[in-house]
């Protein structure tokens, strides 16, 4: 690995205008490409095998036209202080609304609310439900002007008028947060590397690299369906990712500078040493995201796939894209210990012969292993006790910033009809085989009647063979609450017991019932998904470490650092702390697809500075020093890179924190808490710490099973037959194949 690898750097390097011209090509043609693509149409969201699912696949069959799936807007009205919607000049006013809501060439059907009883006890409130023949990501523009045009003409005439649904659904925005985290990115490599040109090569690159992995998603998302939040998360990791690999690769150049080297050795042997750390850390990224595709969910498996690409992109960069930059820049990129002149470099150190805070803080972890080892356990476990009580569920309206009008139609829906009028069940009922299809849909009707935490029961609503019905329940708490979602599993066992008296089958849907179903199927993949992934990471760490203790301890960091990530997040989004600085407007139940994203996504991450610090230590062991020296000089080359690829994730990925998504800030806090759980407690306390206890048995492996396994050289062991340090024994043409250790 390390020799083709050395082998490619160098070839980089030295035709570097054919590199660059390869990946401006392919970022034009990508670019090319989103921009003649037809715009994405509908992302549906199907969850095979849930009965929700079932339910809508039925009406689709029994009731066609219907659009089951089709997008939906509640316009609420509101009449002001002292007067009611029942009035006459205010009725007026709603049925003129009313009438121009049912002009539009999309529109399935308007509810009068004067008609279909929907108007509140009080007379204040009312609301009109529009449906629409397609789903709210491809409803055109035009319907949407129809609908906010309709509003605001009811808000002229004196009514407070919000509309809620999904019809108005908008691309998530990430406001101004995201550039400030690519600013302190772009602070913290200058400072790393004390040079403005070296800071701008991991910026430039990881920029490419989602421009590519972005442009690709939007070109394709038409023909594969996929949603806007597919790129969102792809260009959130790709750029993160994007940063941190081309930091590893320019940082290793700049040591092989410092100890002598032509450029093109130099450029060589960092490819062939830290871009092989690169690979395996690129792979574990990869093959967490891929993995996501074993939970079944659609939309879940495109995001994961979608940001593996990125991520396999920003590998190939930091291994051909950033060498031929680095022959570009000639002697402007310094050796590691200088800085440029404008940095300040060419002064005298203050204390030349004083270790770096790497060294210094590695020796002391090593002096004190236990110490260290119980400080960083008992704080994470402590961190991760609020997972304990994680909550699952998917945001409704009612998670939208106040400033929005889903916001606020939610919650006067809410003042005027109840909590569950937001969330209502559609009860369907398949009586195709039931001698008495009419006396079924009594029967269903009348036992849900009788269930605790039901508002409203409509009359049953059959289709024209007069053999499937849609009966619709309100329930009396919010869609996210426990209390709904124990009342469908109320429903659905009655509805056993009813198919058995009538010949019937009874199936809950609608869109809380689908939350509910989705939130346990990402219950029951969480552990088989575990399994796959840390199974997998863990068999190619053993290949790269040579190793059984060192993967086993980097799957229990990960694992506490996780847990305790999932604990900070139910702390701020379900308990509330901190909320208002997070711009948490509404707490609630933490998103479903949370714990299985970022067990996903922080296991890759976390094995990239498993991967780059511990492949350090063990190459310092391989070539004879002690395993407590190898650890602090694991730390002295790695330490320094490693926290600023750290801080640099942790500010990408706290720049979504701004989204107006509540999915994406949610995902973008996360992920930033697990990274610095991961990098700064884990891998840079808890690691040396057991290194240091475990010592010489650390590097254990059976001999039939370091037999059995490939050698991949990751530390570059097959470069150190390259003799002398200028590198003037090294093949010019890069054609003569090296000898392995």
């Amino acid at each position: 690995m390390a020799t083709f690898l050395y082998k490619l750097g160098r070839l980089a390097f030295r035709r570097r205008h054919f590199v660059a011209l390869i990946w401006v090509a392919l970022l034009t043609l990508a670019g090319v490409g989103a921009a003649s693509a037809p715009p994405a149409g509908s992302t549906s969201f199907s969850i095979p095998g849930t009965e929700a699912q079932k339910a809508f696949d039925l009406l689709e069959q029994r009731f066609p036209g219907m659009s089951a799936d089709g997008a939906t807007a509640r316009v609420v009205f509101k009449a002001p202080a002292g007067e009611k919607v029942t009035d006459k000049l205010n009725k007026a006013t709603v049925e003129k609304t009313v009438k121009a809501l049912g002009s539009g060439s999309e529109v399935v059907s308007v509810a009068d609310p004067y008609a279909g009883h929907a108007v509140s006890r009080n007379g204040s409130i009312a609301y009109a439900s529009v449906k629409y023949k397609v789903s709210g990501m491809q409803l055109k523009d035009s319907s949407k002007d129809a609908l906010k045009e309709a509003a605001q003409q009811a808000r002229d005439a004196g009514l407070t008028v919000e509309v809620g649904g999904d019809a108005l659904t908008a691309t998530p925005e990430t406001g101004s947060s995201e550039v400030i985290g690519i600013v302190i990115a772009a602070v913290v490599l200058v400072i790393t590397f004390g040079s403005l040109l070296a800071a701008g090569f991991p910026l430039l690159t990881a920029l490419i690299g989602v421009g590519i992995g972005v442009s690709t998603i939007t070109a394709l998302a038409s023909a594969l369906d996929l949603g806007s939040t597919t790129s969102t998360l792809a260009s959130m990791i790709g750029l993160a990712v994007g940063i941190d690999y081309a930091l590893f690769i320019v940082s290793r150049y700049r040591a092989e500078l410092a100890e002598g080297r032509e450029r093109e050795e130099a450029a060589g042997r960092a490819v062939g040493t830290a871009g092989s750390a690169v690979v395996f850390a690129g792979l574990t990224v990869v093959i967490a995201l891929v993995g996501l595709s074993v939970v079944n969910i659609p939309m879940l498996t495109k995001m994961g796939v979608a940001a593996a690409g990125t991520v396999a992109i920003a590998v190939l960069i930091a291994l051909t894209l950033i060498p031929a930059l680095l022959g570009y820049a000639g002697r402007r990129v310094k050796p590691a210990g200088q800085k440029s002149k404008l940095l300040g470099g060419g002064r005298k150190p203050k204390n030349p012969g004083k270790p770096n805070m790497g060294t210094r803080w590695a020796s002391f972890v090593v002096r004190r292993p236990v110490a260290v080892l119980l400080l960083g356990v008992i704080g994470l476990g402590a961190a991760a006790v609020p997972a304990a009580s994680l909550e699952l569920g998917l945001p409704d309206d009612g998670a939208q910033p106040t400033s929005t009008t889903q916001r606020r139609a939610y919650d006067l829906l809410s003042e005027g009809f109840g909590p569950g009028f937001n969330g209502p069940l559609m009860v369907v009922v398949d009586a195709k085989d039931s001698h008495d299809p009419k006396a079924a849909f009594a029967k269903v009707g009348d036992e849900i009647k009788g269930l605790k935490d039901v508002v409203t029961v409509t009359p049953a609503m059959a289709n024209k063979a007069g053999d499937t019905a849609t009966i619709t329940v309100v329930p009396g708490s919010k869609p996210s609450s426990k209390t709904t979602e124990d009342l469908v599993h109320t429903i659905r066992g009655k509805g056993a017991d009813i198919a058995k008296e009538t010949d019937s089958k009874v199936l809950v849907t609608g869109s809380t019932a689908m939350n509910i179903d989705v939130s346990q199927k990402l219950n029951d993949a969480l552990l088989p998904y575990l399994a796959l992934v840390v199974g997998l990471a863990f068999l190619l760490l053993i290949v790269v470490f040579r190793s059984v203790l060192v993967p086993l301890k980097a799957a229990l960091g990960f694992l506490l650092s996780v847990t305790a990530a999932l604990g900070a997040v139910v702390a701020v989004f379900q308990w509330g702390w901190l909320s208002g600085l997070m711009n948490v407007e509404q707490t609630g139940p933490v998103m479903s697809m949370m714990p299985i994203f970022m067990v996903g996504v922080v296991f890759g991450l976390a094995m990239d500075y498993e991967v780059f610090l511990v492949t350090r230590m063990r190459e310092a062991y391989v070539h004879g020093e002690k395993p407590t020296q190898a650890v602090v000089t694991g730390f002295r080359h790695g330490a320094r890179v490693v926290t600023a690829a750290a801080i640099i994730m942790i500010a990408v990925f706290s720049g979504f924190i701004g989204s107006s998504e509540s999915m994406i800030k949610m995902i973008g806090f996360g992920l930033a808490i697990a990274v610095f759980f991961d990098a700064f407690i884990v891998r840079m306390a808890i690691v040396p710490a057991v290194l240091a206890l475990l010592g010489k048995r650390a590097w254990w492996l059976p001999k039939w099973l370091d037999r059995a396994l490939p050698n991949v050289d990751v530390e570059g062991e097959g470069l150190r037959t390259q003799s002398s340090a200028d590198g003037k024994d090294a093949d010019p043409d890069g054609e003569r194949e090296l000898v392995r250790a």
